[in-house]
């Protein structure tokens, strides 16, 4: 196992720590600072950039032929960070303590030493990991809190203002689809220098709001917050109201059998494919009904039957709301 003791702030200078214990250069270009791991230690690069009022963001995309310690140990407080594994796995503990926490894909952590203790983080060998770690210097982010913090959960504001380090603060949770989507976004952004690091910039003010958002569900047991993790759960509530349109469950019923309580499928629903589940049964309904309208002469009671509609008459009114025709006038219109 190889150790590499990181003893220096801010992330520039974390840069620099790592390339000097690898023995590797690395490059910079508006702020962003870019290092590629050395063949003999594995593949995948690392960066780093900060930004104004004490916010910075760290990425690893590495994969390490031995397992790596990373043992970031500075006589100052260390940072909030807010540590999202998007791929692999990693395991975090404090310096002064001897749990280790383990964090797979699509979860994320929210951690902060006490008073100067650091932080290890440890990657695994011949594992992908991709870590993006988003750092709070709390005594520089002061002057963004000019404002009361009133809705923000009491832990939150404790958390947010303990520029001392007096406490030590642990949570974990699956990070949102929200979240994911813009780690995607900066994994796909082309543009370089200055426009990079804007978007970074921006994007790391966003990624702040949604944890914090999300912390503050999972405080209050709301389950509104719709998770990576939660992504399968959504795609088979799909696959079941695709396959089982003649006699569909209720959405209690879809809720139960796919492990999503029935406000978070809905709000699911919203995020996966733009609309309510009413909405989306409806709308599967009726393009099966043109389909079958189309490519098949089955009579439309018996069409009626297959979309899971009680009568031919209830078909027809919808049928005709949605698109302006009856199913009869839309078979002809096909037909001629």
């Amino acid at each position: 196992m190889k150790r590499i003791k990181v003893s220096s702030l801010p992330l520039k200078d974390v840069i620099s720590d790592i390339s000097n214990a690898l023995d590797v250069s690395f490059s910079e270009s508006c702020n962003l600072y870019t290092l590629s791991l050395p063949a003999y230690i594995g593949t995948g690069v690392i960066t780093g950039i900060d930004f104004e009022d004490g916010l910075g963001l760290i990425a690893y995309d590495c994969t390490f032929f031995e397992d790596i310690v990373f043992e970031f140990s500075v006589n100052e407080v260390h940072p909030l960070k807010f540590l999202f594994c998007l791929e692999g796995s990693f395991e975090h503990n404090f310096e002064d303590e001897d749990e280790w926490h383990t964090i797979p894909q699509y979860k994320n952590a929210i951690v902060a030493s006490n008073k100067k203790n650091g932080h290890v983080i440890r990657f695994r060998n011949n594992e992908k990991t991709i870590l993006h770690s988003l750092e709070l210097s709390r005594s520089k982010f002061q002057r963004k809190m000019n404002c009361e913090l009133k809705s923000l959960s009491n832990s939150l504001k404790i958390l947010l203002t303990d520029i001392a380090a007096k406490e030590t603060f642990y949570y974990d949770g699956f990070y949102s689809l929200e979240l994911a989507d813009l780690f995607r976004e900066i994994h796909t952004f082309e543009e370089k220098d200055y426009l990079k690091k804007l978007f970074l910039e921006g994007t790391a003010y966003r990624i702040l709001v949604l944890q914090i958002l999300q912390y503050q569900d999972d405080l209050n047991n709301e389950g509104t917050v719709i998770r990576k993790a939660e992504l399968k759960q959504l795609e088979t509530a799909v696959e079941l109201i695709n396959e089982r349109i003649s006699d569909l469950p209720t959405i209690e019923e879809i809720g139960l059998e796919v492990g999503l309580n029935p406000k978070k499928l809905q709000k699911g629903f919203q995020e996966l494919v733009g609309s309510s589940v009413n909405t989306y049964v409806k709308k599967k309904r009726l393009e099966t009904a043109k389909t079958l309208l189309t490519n098949t002469d089955k009579p439309l009671a018996e069409i009626s039957d297959i979309i899971g509609y009680k009568s031919s008459g209830y078909l027809t009114k919808v049928f005709k709301v949605e698109y302006g025709l009856s199913p009869s006038e839309f078979r002809k219109r096909n037909l001629e």
